[in-house]
C-alpha cells in the first residue's frame, strides 16, 4: 500500500458524511459513509428505560447467507425524539417516542421493509420491497411523495413474498439534499439507481443500464452480460456513490451524474457482501479495504464488523475488538531509496467481548453487540465499563442524545440511557381493533371459507383473493389453513379496511399480503395461484367470470378458482399447461435426448419467482442428479433426501428424508452422474429412487412411501447394488452395478466416495412398477456402461462391451478399449430384437422414438474419463439396427436430440441424414452440458446461458447466479427451473437462490 493520502483520510474522520450529530442517528450506522461513528457520548452507567416488542420477529430475505445480513433486525434510526424503523414482516414503518417507547405513528407499505429509513430535515425516507421509496413526515408519518424504482407495477414472488419485480433493496442515503436509492436485484431484469431531490422527489438522474453490462464474472475466464445488482445500504464518499451488489464487492458510480465507474466482480471474485463503509478515499467491504478512486485492494482486515474511531477503526470478530490506525513510515524500495508509505498499526485488543452483531463508536467508547448482550468499552481507559443484557442477538445499534437504542433479531427494540430506572417499561406492539363488526357477515365468510377449503383440499400454497373487499374472506381462510394469501382490490378504502382487519388479527404480512391493484390488470406473476377466490363474489353471491386475466394467474396442473354464493360455489380447475414438457429422467427421458420437447419456451427470459430453500445439496463439483419436473412439481435431491417444490410459485410441498443418499457425490471428484447416470426418475405420479440395493417408490403428490423394491440379482448371497434406473410404460428398469469397476476421480479426490459412484453393471432387469415382480433379466457378456442404456420406441438399447480398465487410474499408459456389441431388447419381454457387432465404439446412447433413430456417441465433456475419446457420431434405425450414417465430428458435450436435429458444442447435424447444419453457438467458460426444449437451449456460460433457436441465435444470459457443473437448469413446464447448485463455491455471484424464469418476456415498459 503506497498511497499516503490514506493517512490524511483516517486522521480526518470527522469530515463530511462521516459522523452522526449528537442529537440524531439519522441513517443506518449514523452517517452517509456508514462508519457507525458518532460524536455523541454515552455515560459509563446506563439503565434500561423501555423495551418495545414487535408482534413479529424479522423475516430475512436470505436467512442462510452471512454475506447478506442486512435484515437480521429492524434497523432503527433516531431523529427528532423518535425511534423509527421498518418491518420486514408487515411492511409498516413505526415511530416510537424515544423517551417512553410508545407508538407515535405508523405507515403501511405493500412489501417487506428490509433497510433502515434515512432522515432528511423533517422527512423520513423508506425503501420497500414493493419497489417504492417513500418520503414521510417525521412528525406525523403522512406521505409526502413516493418514487417507484422499477419501470412499472410488475410483481413477482420473491423470498416467499409478493414483491415488485424490482424491489428497492439499495438502502437509501442522503447527501447534499439528494437522496439516493436503488431497485432491482437481478441484472438481466434491469437495475435502477436514482438520485432524487429530497424535498420534492423529482429525479435528478437515473442510471438504468448497469445491469446489462457485458463483463468478467467471478469465475476466472468467464464473461457474460450480467452487470450490477443492488442489495445493501448505499454509501456516499466524496463524489462517489457505492452500491453493494449482494454477495459481491460494491460497484462505484459518479454521485453527481450517475455514471457507472467500476465493478471489479472477477478481480475480487471471492470477496464481497452487503456491509460497506467508507472513510476518505478508502471504502471497506467484506474485511477488505479498497481505494475509492480505482477500486483496487489496499488492505486486508479480516472478517467481522468494522467501524470508524477517532484516529482509525475497530474490527469486531470472534469475541475480540481490535483497534488500529494508519501511520506513515519510510521504507526502502528495491533500490534502497526510502519512500513514504502508509501501514496499519495495531493499537489495542479487547478480548472476551460480545461480537457478531452491531458495532459502533461514540464519544470514546466502543459499543459491540452479540448474542444476548452488548459490551461497552472505554478505549482510553482500556476497560469494559458495562455489559447490557438483551434477549436475542443485538444486531442494530443507534446512539443519539445520550441514548443507546438496540434492535434484536427477535423483533425487540431496547432503549438505554443514563437515567436510573428500576422499573423499565415493557411495551408490546398493539394494533387498533376493527370497528366494523358484523356477526352476520362474519358467519357468511366463515361458511365461505369452510366451503372453499372443502373444495380445494389445500392447506398450503398461494391463494389469490381477487377483489378482497374488507378482507373478511382472507382472514377466515388464514385462520383455517396454512395458505399464503395475496389479497387485492381496486378500491383504496377497501384495501385500507382489509389491511386494518388483518393487522388486528396478527396475520398481515406473516400470512396475508394486501395490495391495491386492478383485478382486471393485476401485474401479478402468471401461474402463481393454487387457489383463486373473491371476497366480493361472496358478498355479491355471484361467481366471477374466468377471463384471460384470471386464467393467466391460475396455476396449471390443478389450480382452482372457487367463487360465488355460499352453498352454491362454482369451481374451475386448470389442467396441464398445453405445450409444456416434462423432465422425468436424468437426461430428460429414458431415451436420453436431453430435450423436454417443451413448446412454450423461447425468447427473452425473466424472473417468475425466487427464494432461498434450506436444503443441503452436494457441492457443485460432485455432479449430483438433475432436478426433475412433472405434473407441476419440481423434485430435487439433496445430501440427505428429497424435496418437492411447487414449480410455479416456489412453495415447498414435502420432504422425504434418506440420510446420506448423496453423500458420495458431495466432493470435488467431478464424476457423479456424468458416470453413474441418474439415481431417480418420475413416472405416473411416483418418484422412483435407487438407494444402495433398493429402489424406493414415493408418491409424488404427498411424499409418502408407497413401496420398496430390491434388486432381483444377488451378489454373494445379498441383493446387488442398484445401478441404472428408468421407468417407462409401467415398467421399472434397473441394473446391478459392478463394484469391482471403480473409475478414478476427474478433478481432485476430496470428500466424495468413488467406490459408491459405480458406472457399469453386469445385469439389466425389468420389474413391474406397481408390484416389483420381475419381468425379465439380461446378463451381460462383458459389461454395460450406464450411459450406454437408452429406452424408447418399445425397446431397450444397450452396448455390451469390455470395461475401459484404464479409467480406473490417473494418466494411464495404455488406453485399449475393444469395441462392443449394440443390442435392442423388447422392453416388455426382454427378447433380443436385433444385434450389431461391427465397430460399436460408443460410450453413450440416445434414442428418438418419434424418428425411429438411435444415436451412438461419446460424452467428451470437460473432466471426462479417458475412454471418452470423442470424434465420432453414428445413427442407427432403432427398429432394425441398420446404420443410417456416421461422421467424424469434433464435439465437446453430450449430444442433444431436438426433434430431427442433433446439437452439441462443436456442431449440429440432421438426425436422419447426418448432414451438417448451421449452429453458430459459442459460450464463455462453463462446465456442464447442453439441455433444451423445442425452441430454447440452456447451458452454463459464465452464468446461466440460453440460446433461442427462433431468435437471433446467439448466446444470451440471465445473470447474477452460478449454475451447476452438469444438469441444473430445466426447460420444462413452460418455464425454466433453476434450483441452486452452487454449494461449495466461493465465487461471488450476486445471488444464491432457487428460481423459476418465464419465457417471452418483453422489455419492461415504463408506466
Amino acid at each position: 500500500m503506497k498511497d499516503s493520502s490514506l493517512l490524511a483520510a483516517f486522521t480526518c474522520v470527522l469530515t463530511f458524511g462521516m459522523t452522526a450529530s449528537g442529537a440524531d442517528w439519522s441513517v443506518f450506522r449514523g452517517n452517509a459513509a456508514r462508519t457507525a461513528y458518532s460524536s455523541d457520548t454515552l455515560a459509563d452507567e446506563v439503565s434500561l428505560q423501555w423495551v418495545f416488542q414487535s408482534r413479529h420477529a424479522p423475516q430475512r430475505a436470505w436467512p442462510r447467507s452471512d454475506r447478506m445480513a442486512f435484515d437480521r433486525a429492524f434497523q432503527p434510526i433516531v431523529v427528532a425524539g423518535k425511534v423509527i424503523f421498518g418491518s420486514s414482516v408487515d411492511g409498516k414503518v413505526t415511530a416510537l417516542d424515544v423517551v417512553t417507547g410508545k407508538i407515535l405513528w405508523t405507515f403501511a407499505t405493500e412489501g417487506p421493509i428490509r433497510f433502515a429509513p434515512a432522515a432528511w430535515k423533517d422527512q423520513v425516507l423508506v425503501a420497500s420491497d414493493d419497489g417504492f421509496l417513500y418520503a414521510l413526515s417525521s412528525a406525523t408519518g403522512n406521505l409526502l411523495w413516493k418514487q417507484r424504482g422499477g419501470p412499472n407495477a410488475d410483481a413477482i414472488l420473491g423470498n416467499e413474498r409478493m414483491i415488485s419485480k424490482w424491489p428497492a433493496r439499495g438502502g437509501p442515503v442522503v447527501a447534499d439534499d439528494i437522496v439516493y436509492f436503488a431497485a432491482g436485484i437481478w441484472p438481466s431484469d434491469g437495475i435502477f439507481l436514482y438520485a432524487l431531490d429530497a424535498k420534492s422527489g423529482s429525479v435528478v438522474w437515473k442510471n438504468d443500464d448497469s445491469g446489462a453490462i457485458y463483463m468478467p464474472q467471478p469465475h476466472g475466464g468467464a464473461s457474460a452480460e450480467s452487470g450490477v445488482s443492488a442489495q445493501g445500504y448505499l454509501v456516499v464518499s466524496g463524489d462517489k456513490l457505492f452500491v453493494p451488489t449482494g454477495r459481491a464487492v460494491p460497484a462505484a458510480f459518479d454521485r453527481k451524474t450517475g455514471k457507472f465507474l467500476y465493478f471489479h466482480l472477477q478481480k475480487y471474485g471471492h470477496n464481497g457482501g452487503t456491509q460497506t463503509m467508507a472513510i476518505g478515499d478508502t471504502f471497506f467491504n467484506g474485511g477488505i479495504g479498497f481505494n475509492a478512486s480505482s477500486g483496487a485492494k489496499v488492505a486486508s482486515l479480516g472478517g467481522g464488523q468494522l467501524a470508524a474511531t477517532d484516529d482509525g477503526f475497530v474490527t469486531a470478530n470472534a469475541g475480540v475488538l481490535s483497534t488500529a490506525k494508519w501511520v506513515e513510515v519510510e521504507k526502502p524500495d528495491r533500490k534502497g531509496k526510502l519512500q513514504k508509505t502508509t501501514v496499519l498499526q495495531s493499537l489495542q485488543n479487547f478480548k472476551g467481548v460480545a461480537t457478531g452483531g452491531g458495532l459502533a463508536f461514540a464519544g470514546g467508547k466502543l459499543i459491540s453487540g452479540g448474542s444476548g448482550q452488548i459490551d461497552i468499552i472505554d478505549v482510553a481507559a482500556k476497560r469494559r465499563v458495562t455489559t447490557l443484557k438483551v434477549k436475542g442477538a443485538a444486531e442494530g445499534l443507534a446512539i443519539a442524545d445520550g441514548s443507546l437504542i438496540v434492535s434484536t433479531d427477535l423483533g425487540a427494540i431496547y432503549c438505554f440511557n443514563s437515567v436510573k430506572n428500576a422499573a423499565p417499561s415493557q411495551l408490546a406492539e398493539t394494533v387498533a381493533a376493527v370497528t366494523d363488526k358484523d356477526a352476520d357477515k362474519d358467519r357468511l365468510f366463515a361458511g365461505a371459507a369452510e366451503e372453499i377449503l372443502d373444495h380445494a383440499k389445500l392447506n398450503g400454497g398461494y391463494c389469490l383473493d381477487m377483489g378482497c373487499g374488507d378482507g373478511r374472506l382472507a382472514l377466515e381462510l388464514a385462520q383455517r389453513s396454512g395458505l399464503r394469501i395475496v389479497a387485492i382490490d381496486s378500491d383504496p378504502a377497501s384495501v385500507q379496511r382489509a389491511r386494518a382487519r388483518l393487522d388486528a388479527a396478527g396475520v398481515l404480512g406473516s400470512q396475508v399480503m394486501v395490495h391495491l391493484r386492478d383485478p382486471q390488470n393485476t401485474h401479478l406473476p402468471k401461474y402463481f395461484a393454487n387457489l383463486i377466490v373473491s371476497g366480493r363474489s361472496i358478498s355479491a353471491g355471484k361467481a366471477i367470470t374466468i377471463t384471460p386475466a384470471v386464467r393467466r394467474l391460475q396455476r396449471p396442473y390443478g389450480g382452482m378458482v372457487c367463487t360465488g354464493a355460499v352453498g352454491q360455489m362454482e369451481t374451475d380447475v386448470r389442467e396441464k399447461l398445453a405445450g409444456a414438457g416434462d423432465w422425468t429422467h436424468q437426461y430428460a427421458n429414458a431415451g436420453n435426448t436431453l430435450n423436454s420437447d417443451d413448446q412454450l419456451l423461447s425468447g427473452r427470459l425473466g424472473m417468475l419467482w425466487f427464494r432461498d430453500v434450506a436444503f443441503d445439496v452436494p457441492q457443485r463439483h460432485g455432479r449430483a442428479p438433475a432436478p426433475l419436473f412433472s405434473d407441476g412439481r419440481l423434485i430435487h435431491e439433496g445430501i440427505n433426501g428429497l424435496v418437492c417444490i411447487d414449480a410455479y410459485n416456489g412453495h415447498e410441498l414435502w420432504r422425504y428424508d434418506i440420510p446420506g443418499v448423496l453423500k458420495a457425490y458431495n466432493g470435488d471428484e467431478l464424476m457423479g452422474v456424468a458416470g453413474t447416470g441418474g439415481n431417480l426418475c418420475l413416472h405416473d405420479g411416483s418418484v422412483f429412487l435407487r438407494d444402495r440395493h433398493r429402489c424406493l417408490k414415493i408418491d409424488a403428490a404427498s411424499g409418502v412411501l408407497v413401496n420398496e423394491f430390491e434388486t432381483p440379482v444377488t451378489v454373494d448371497g445379498k441383493p446387488g447394488m442398484w445401478g441404472y434406473i428408468a421407468c417407462v410404460d409401467g415398467t421399472l428398469f434397473g441394473s446391478v452395478a459392478d463394484n469391482s469397476h471403480v473409475v478414478t476421480y476427474r478433478y481432485r479426490a476430496t470428500t466424495g466416495d468413488m467406490k459408491s459412484l459405480l458406472t457399469e453393471s453386469k445385469s439389466l432387469f425389468a420389474l413391474d412398477a406397481t408390484t416389483g415382480q420381475l419381468k425379465w433379466r439380461y446378463d451381460a457378456e462383458e459389461s454395460i456402461r450406464h450411459n450406454a442404456i437408452a429406452i424408447d420406441d418399445g425397446h431397450v438399447f444397450l452396448i455390451d462391451r469390455k470395461q475401459a480398465v484404464f479409467d480406473r487410474v490417473k494418466k494411464p499408459k495404455e488406453k485399449d478399449h475393444p469395441a462392443g456389441v449394440l443390442l435392442a431388447l423388447d422392453a416388455k419381454s426382454g427378447e433380443q430384437a436385433w444385434k450389431i457387432t461391427d465397430d460399436i465404439y460408443g460410450t453413450a446412447l440416445a434414442v428418438s422414438g418419434r424418428h425411429h433413430t438411435l444415436l451412438m456417441s461419446y460424452q467428451p465433456t470437460s473432466f471426462r474419463l479417458d475412454s471418452e475419446v470423442g470424434g465420432r457420431l453414428g445413427v442407427f434405425n432403432s427398429l432394425d439396427g441398420k446404420l443410417l450414417w456416421e461422421v467424424k465430428a469434433n464435439y465437446e458435450s453430450r449430444p442433444m436430440i431436438n426433434d430431427r436435429t442433433i446439437y452439441a458444442q462443436g456442431g449440429s447435424w440432421d438426425l436422419l441424414s447426418g448432414e451438417p447444419k448451421s449452429f453458430p453457438f459459442k459460450r464463455s467458460y462453463g462446465c456442464g452440458i447442453l439441455v433444451g426444449a423445442r425452441d430454447l437451449m440452456l447451458f452454463r456460460s459464465a452464468t446461466l446461458g440460453y440460446f433461442d433457436f427462433t431468435g437471433e441465435q446467439k448466446t444470451e444470459n440471465y445473470g447474477g447466479i452460478r449454475p451447476g457443473c452438469w444438469v441444473n437448469a430445466l426447460p420444462a413446464g413452460g418455464i425454466v427451473l433453476v434450483p441452486d447448485a452452487s454449494a461449495g463455491c466461493r465465487c461471488s455471484y450476486l445471488n444464491k437462490s432457487w428460481m423459476a424464469l418465464e419465457p417471452n418476456v418483453a422489455p419492461a415498459v415504463e408506466q
